[in-house]
């Protein structure tokens, strides 16, 4: 079309779609993945979409903190939404006319071409989720780079032009913060070669931070959850996969990292995990 283009056969797809949008006088750029419910004569019913929406919630539950830096939004009676953060679909949005986008949005004057390709290299793997019906592996990345340990921080640091309300209620933003600080923190430490961020964990994942002991790893995995608790139950099964599955790495020391002090519960639940079933999990809080 004049303003939008979308793949072929992408109408009863989760589809690939680039597009203009004038928000508040000022043309933009869109690029990223949406389903559209709006039905015609390649689309009669939007039946077809119902069980890969489910599909599409099912990826982005499993991966929100890795998509904290692109947004979502929806069209529906001609009327744009806020931005959100990703988030699965709620079942109320699933209604003919209704137009669904997850992606980001660019000044045309300003248009990073590199950004665009890189972030439609990155839902490449939602796609595939969602149009394999779920055999492929709902994971983030398109591949499963061997585990090579590679000192340094890969991370940039937060933009200098964030709002304060924006550093607290960004969770990509927040996360880059914390693993920042908890770099810093660990190369004064052990040394900045024995220190490296978004390690490749060999099974199609990235370990946020990685300590290099001699012939031994410790995997940090942080959560930007406001309790202990929920910083465990998000991170803990992430660390078992990054050591534990099929062409994974081992790891001595799996530790959860989060800005929450933990109490004596959580002690007590990290002492029976390393009881009964011999797992190396420690909590560590961190702040900036």
């Amino acid at each position: 079309m004049d303003d939008y283009a979308f793949h072929h056969g992408g109408r009863s797809e989760l589809q690939f779609n680039i597009g203009f949008e004038d928000v508040s006088g000022i043309r933009e750029f869109r690029h990223g993945v949406a389903f559209s419910f709006q039905t015609n004569r390649t689309l009669p019913s939007i039946e077809v979409l119902i069980d890969k929406v489910r599909l599409f919630n099912d990826f982005i539950g499993a991966n929100l903190d890795l998509f904290g830096d692109l947004r979502m939004w929806h069209f529906e009676n001609q009327t744009r939404s806020d931005m959100e953060m990703p988030a699965p679909i709620p079942w109320e949005r699933v209604k003919e006319g209704v137009f669904v986008f997850l992606g980001r949005r660019q000044s045309v004057d300003q248009i990073d071409y590199e950004a665009v390709l890189a972030d439609l290299d990155r839902l490449l793997a939602i796609y595939k989720y969602v149009e394999s019906g779920g055999t492929s592996q709902p994971i983030s990345t398109p591949s499963a780079a061997p585990f090579t340990f590679r000192p340094g921080c890969s991370m940039k640091a937060p933009s200098a032009v964030a709002t304060q309300a924006q550093r607290q209620l960004d969770l990509a933003l927040r996360h880059n913060e914390l693993q920042e600080a908890l770099y810093r923190r660990l190369a004064a430490q052990y040394g900045k070669e024995s220190v490296g961020t978004e390690n490749s964990s060999g099974v199609g994942t990235r370990i946020d931070l990685v300590v290099r002991r001699q012939n031994e790893y410790w995997f940090y995995e942080i959560k930007t959850a406001l309790s202990a608790r929920a910083c465990l139950r998000e991170a803990v099964g992430q660390l078992l996969e990054y050591a534990f599955w099929p062409g994974a790495q081992g790891a001595t020391r799996l530790i959860v990292v989060g800005e929450a002090a933990i109490d004596d519960d959580g002690v007590e639940y990290l002492l029976r995990l390393r009881e009964r079933f011999a797992l190396p999990i420690e909590y560590e809080r961190i702040s900036v």
